[in-house]
């Protein structure tokens, strides 16, 4: 049988998509929404009353609120030292290898979750199947990235937006159809069980697909990585074209230095530390803008904030997330015609509007209008961030990384994701007891502040091959120049660059003149 079940060009990336990416960020996006409609489900109340903030009050609701945030976000304390761990593993196990692992340690932490009595198990199977999902978050948008063609790496990668809230709608109707199993566990443990299914499939097709070849291309297996691109180029092997995509590669690889976790904290000629920078911002803006607190509490937020029933609640909640997977196809029409910065600048202007009119309407939930108004722009976020926000992030920290530190740049950025999402997680429930509807003027005034950062010191990576962004950085000087030269800089070949003295062997690898950096295995 012929590789990738005879697939080649763009009938092998739509396979791709379709089976590894689309359930492993549905999967991520499950996990995201399912713990909001649980929370509020009597009977996981009695079998965690640590929790149980549904029939509570005064000091002893305060107190459960912080031991509920507490719980919750321990799902993104695992998440951070999943991602981080891929700073290492990424480069050392390949791709496809990290993706089926931490898949893998993923069904174990469902597991435990679904099957918990008491609430050390239930803490424990959080924090695993929080450090799977990180992994393979921090995992899948790089593969992803280093197997797509330039003219379409931005809505293949920006689909994972489309299958987060896909997942998060997914988790919400499932806490909605079980909302009426009463006074039975299986309310709230076959939720939590579902996702076991998405991950077995990533785990079945991630090692059939071909791995990376621009890890492999690092690693020395230049024939390997020559045989996919050709594959994925429906081109044939020896072409020049694939040729030139090689020595685009292997110039990359001999400009931006050993690839050591070390390099992320130097500048140097490649600015490493300002790109690493530049991929954790854009992902913390994903999290900061105040997503989560809206997603994971939705049922809470119409249910305690705004006045509205427990049904009502549930609906509107998973009503809400569907506004995600339609921002996501917007995205994946538009990010490569309008690029990575129009839509980074519009969604994050729009959310400060929208935090903005929340705050004003839930200051009033006795007004109906207001509570109207409010119902409507709790959507309208949801929509625009996801334009924005959800899966372009994740496809940014890839462009902006160079080959030899790519994995672990996106380790650290994913890190940058789980750090806030665990802040927001921990604080929202007190937060919202605390100063109410006060504390959407926070993330108004968040989502304010990303415009001008976005504008002055993000470059735009449309239309790019990966090295033609390495070459940008290159030729920067300082902070602001990045997206100066983005607007200015000519379509070229890196292998081009005079600072690069190199041959091509007849067996079509690189050899090294004197560039000291060359590429090691």
């Amino acid at each position: 049988m012929a590789p990738y079940f005879g697939l080649r060009g763009t009938a092998l990336n739509r396979a791709i998509i379709w089976l590894v990416v689309c359930p492993a960020f549905l999967t991520y996006g499950y996990n995201q929404g399912v713990m909001g409609g649980l929370l509020t489900l009597k009977s996981f109340a009695m079998t965690f009353p640590e929790m149980n903030t549904l029939t509570t009050h005064g000091a002893s609701k305060h107190y459960n609120s912080n031991i509920q945030g507490t719980v919750v976000a321990l799902y993104a304390v695992g998440g951070i030292f999943g991602s981080l761990s891929c700073i290492h593993l990424g480069d050392v196990l390949g791709r496809r290898r990290v993706i089926f692992i931490t898949s893998g340690i993923s069904i174990i932490g469902a597991v435990l979750m679904a099957s918990s009595f008491s609430m050390a198990q239930f803490i424990v199977a959080r924090l695993v199947i929080g450090f799977g999902t990180g992994g393979y978050v921090a995992t899948v948008p790089v593969w992803q990235a280093e197997i797509s063609k330039a003219t379409k790496r931005g809505a293949h990668v920006v689909t994972d937006g489309i299958f987060i809230g896909a997942g998060i709608a997914i988790s919400l109707w499932i806490d909605f159809g079980f909302y009426f199993v009463k006074g039975n566990s299986v309310s709230w443990r076959f939720p939590l069980a579902l996702q076991i299914l998405l991950s077995l499939m990533v785990m079945i097709f991630i090692m059939i697909f071909p791995e990376s070849p621009r890890w492999l291309i690092k690693k020395g297996r230049v024939s390997e990585a020559r045989e996919i691109l050709a594959v994925l180029a429906d081109d044939e092997p020896m072409s020049s074209q694939i040729t030139d995509e090689i020595r685009d590669i292997e110039a990359s690889l001999a400009l931006s230095g050993s690839g050591s976790f070390k390099d992320l904290i130097k500048m140097g000629e490649q600015r490493l530390f300002h790109r690493t920078v530049l991929a954790a911002l854009g992902q913390t803006f994903q999290q900061i803008c105040g997503i989560n607190l809206i997603t994971i509490y939705a049922t809470t937020i119409f249910q305690q904030y705004l006045g509205l029933d427990a049904l009502q609640s549930r609906i509107l909640a998973a009503s809400m997330v569907l506004t995600q997977p339609l921002g996501g196809f917007l995205a994946f029409f538009t990010i490569d015609r309008l690029g990575r910065r129009p839509l980074m600048l519009w969604s994050a202007g729009g959310m400060a509007v929208s935090m903005a009119i929340l705050a004003g309407t839930t200051s009033a939930p006795s007004n109906t209008g207001a509570v109207i108004v409010a119902v409507i722009f709790l959507f309208v976020f949801e929509f625009i961030f996801t334009v924005g926000y959800s899966g372009l992030t994740f496809l940014y920290a890839t462009e902006v990384a160079p080959l030899q530190l790519r994995a672990a740049i996106s380790a650290v950025s994913t890190g940058a994701v789980w750090i806030f999402n665990f802040l927001l997680a921990e604080v929202t429930p007190v937060g919202f007891d605390s100063i109410q509807w006060r504390y959407y003027i926070i993330f108004a005034v968040i989502n304010a502040a990303i415009v001008p950062i976005v504008y002055f010191f993000f470059p735009e990576t449309n239309g790019r091959s990966l090295e033609e962004i390495d070459e940008i950085f290159l030729q920067s000087r300082s902070i602001f120049d990045p997206p100066r030269l983005a607007r200015s800089l000519p379509k070229m070949h890196v292998a081009d660059n005079p600072s690069v003295d190199f041959d091509m062997t007849k067996d079509g690898e690189i050899d090294y003149a004197d560039t000291k950096d060359a590429p090691k295995d």
